[in-house]
């Protein structure tokens, strides 16, 4: 029988984990999904730059990865801005040299009925999820390319696969962010990875924030009785980077099992 002892499917050492040492940046790593993520990669050995609107926020789940023995450091950015998507995929490559992978997470589900005319939450939605992808996407592209490797992870939605009133808005823009992203992983080549995590519900403190108190009272309730917490998305986000060079996971829906 071959030897295998000691080295995996890509023969790498057994010590690695196909996270151990990877530069990642996150959007939106302030709370929920984000800062879920953040404490599974670093426990796995990354090197992380946390992106997000709150310092505080960030410099507290920095502090906590940091007191136990990981690495990372925080970046206050609004994806909004191109800036700052700049200045985050800066911070990675001037302190590692590198970036390895870019997670597109932050979000807003400020969902409203259109009769309603919210627009300003509309229009943030659109910068958030639309353009807040589009800056991450130019920023960290010219970066993977001059490197001939790297990894984008967009957090979309199941909503774009299920509509559901009154998230017509928010689903609309999940659902364009998974077509850019499949557009964007055409365009790829041989190697860069692309990869789509759609979650489903999710117990994060952000549902119902900027809802109308109606849809937000309904989102809580439905939160409470079926989310999955966000260490499920994590370990999907988690699944996707691991794998070996020239393996590209294209998309994981992860959901609860009581969600339709």
């Amino acid at each position: 029988m071959p030897d295998f002892e000691g080295k995996d499917i890509a023969g790498r050492g057994s010590a690695g984990n196909g996270i151990e040492g990877k530069v990642v940046a996150i959007t939106g790593a302030g709370s929920g999904i984000g800062a879920a993520t953040a404490a599974h990669l670093a426990a796995r050995g990354a090197l992380l730059v946390l992106g997000g609107r709150s310092e505080e926020r960030l410099r507290a789940v920095a502090d906590a990865i940091t007191a136990e023995g990981g690495t990372a450091t925080a970046v206050r950015v609004d994806v909004t801005r191109r800036e700052d998507l700049r200045r985050l995929t800066d911070a990675a490559v001037a302190a590692y040299g590198r970036l390895d992978v870019l997670v597109s997470n932050a979000g807003t589900m400020a969902v409203s009925p259109f009769d309603e005319l919210r627009q300003d939450d509309w229009d943030a939605m659109v910068a958030t999820h639309i353009t807040g992808l589009l800056n991450g996407i130019g920023a960290a592209l010219p970066v993977f390319r001059r490197q001939r490797a790297g990894h984008f992870v967009n957090v979309g939605s199941t909503a774009a696969h299920t509509v559901r009133s009154p998230q017509g808005v928010y689903a609309a823009t999940k659902a364009a962010v998974t077509v850019l992203t499949e557009g964007l992983r055409q365009e790829s080549g041989p190697d860069l990875r692309v990869t789509l995590v759609s979650p489903g519900f999710t117990h994060t403190e952000g549902i119902g924030k900027g809802a109308t108190p109606e849809a937000a009272a309904a989102l809580l309730r439905r939160r409470d009785e079926i989310a999955m917490p966000p260490s499920a998305v994590a370990s999907a986000i988690a699944y996707a980077i691991e794998q070996p060079p020239g393996v590209d996971v294209g998309e994981i829906v992860v959901r609860p099992t009581a969600q339709t």
